[in-house]
């Protein structure tokens, strides 16, 4: 049975690629605020052929509590996704990660705790 966790998430970007034997893959690079004011990024490959949506140890690719510097990591985890994605050949296209996207959601959440 699969568990949702993606309550924590503030921002997500998804990319499909192909896997060393040609089979699709699906990575996904996240933002999320986890308890005690770290924010954290995450670079999954396949997630959705996972039992769990926890994200795993290994899939945390920064945490800190400055927001800049979560959009900072989380934008070059994307860069460098579509970069091999079009070196690859593949249409690759994802908007960067900002911190207009990122403050209305950690506003709702202080305002309505």
């Amino acid at each position: 049975m699969r568990r949702a966790s993606g309550e924590g998430r503030y921002a997500e970007r998804t990319l499909f690629g192909v896997d060393d034997v040609g089979d699709e893959e699906r990575i996904v690079i996240w933002i999320e605020r986890r308890p005690g004011a770290v924010w954290a990024v995450g670079r999954a490959v396949n997630p959705q052929l996972r039992e769990s949506d926890e994200p795993r140890p290994e899939d945390v690719v920064f945490e800190g509590f400055e927001l800049g510097d979560a959009l900072e990591r989380a934008n070059e985890a994307l860069e460098d996704d579509v970069r091999v994605l079009e070196e690859d050949g593949r249409p690759a296209e994802a908007r960067p990660f900002t911190r207009k996207e990122v403050l209305p959601l950690l506003e709702r959440w202080f305002f309505n705790r």
